[in-house]
């Protein structure tokens, strides 16, 4: 079981790699296929080796099948400046995965204002 000092470190070290990786992607990506995208959060296996990194992209579903390819593409250049710029023996490996929990949120927000609407009228 992992300790409280291990489960810090790992939550500051997650935070770096998101703040990172946002530079990146806002500025030095020059992949046409990404568009708008946030890297929402990144979250680490406990050994450190991989890395999950959730993002959202604005757009339709072909620009945001499209982003996930170029930054699925770009992995190996992020890793680099990864190491280079946070100072990492080696980085983690990356896996982008698209984070849906806003939209979720506002289809929960919706529902309930329903609800809401429907008490009151009742």
């Amino acid at each position: 079981m992992e300790n409280r000092t291990q489960k810090h470190h790992r939550a500051r070290r997650s935070e770096a790699l998101r703040e990172e990786i946002t530079t990146l992607v806002e500025g030095e990506l020059e992949d046409p296929r990404i568009g708008l995208v946030a890297v929402n959060e990144v979250v680490l296996t406990a050994d450190g080796k991989i890395a999950r990194v959730f993002i959202e992209v604005a757009g339709s579903d072909q620009e945001v099948v499209e982003s996930l390819e170029g930054l699925s593409a770009s992995r190996g250049f992020i890793r680099h400046a990864l190491t280079a710029n946070l100072g990492l023996r080696r980085a983690p490996e990356l896996l982008f995965v698209l984070d849906n929990s806003q939209q979720h949120g506002r289809r929960v927000d919706e529902l309930l204002k329903r609800i809401e609407k429907r008490k009151r009228h009742s």
